[in-house]
């Protein structure tokens, strides 16, 4: 199998995954996080053009998980986080680390958050090399083996 097939078929089960777990997905925390995951895999090659920003409005409109908040809320957070990695990047990237570090006090959550960086560094159908180390990274901000995630 293609290693883009594989990934497809990833990105399928992590989101199955994700709706089994809406209900335990509702703390600030791991809304905090996931916006800062978004913010940081969509800056990951140091750029954000409008089409990744447009993935992840799609993203918060039609992701069931996501629909525990408020999508302008969600958006507001998002642009947050992004700005401060477009100020300067090497210290944004710092503080929204810290964002995603939030969820590492439930697995649960913790693994959600990687698992929607998965699927917003794939949502354009490469989930290139700087999408995978900056996932690889919140992997170790999180304390779980990039390895169950196949990074």
């Amino acid at each position: 199998m293609a290693l883009w097939d594989r990934f497809k078929e990833s990105a399928s089960t992590m989101q199955t995954q994700l709706m089994a777990k809406k209900n335990d997905l509702k703390s600030g925390a791991f809304r905090d996080a996931s916006m800062a995951m978004c913010a940081l895999v969509s800056a990951a090659d140091g750029s954000v053009d409008p089409s990744e920003r447009q993935r992840v409005a799609q993203l918060i409109a039609s992701n069931e998980v996501l629909q525990n908040f408020p999508a302008d809320d969600l958006q507001r957070r998002f642009d947050d986080n992004l700005n401060k990695l477009a100020a300067d990047f090497a210290f944004g990237k710092v503080s929204v680390m810290q964002e995603i570090a939030k969820a590492k006090k439930k697995p649960a959550e913790a693994r959600a958050v990687i698992q929607i960086g998965i699927v917003i560094g794939g949502a354009d159908g490469d989930f290139d090399k700087d999408e995978q180390a900056i996932v690889r990274e919140a992997c170790f901000a999180l304390d779980l083996p990039p390895h169950e995630f196949d990074l």
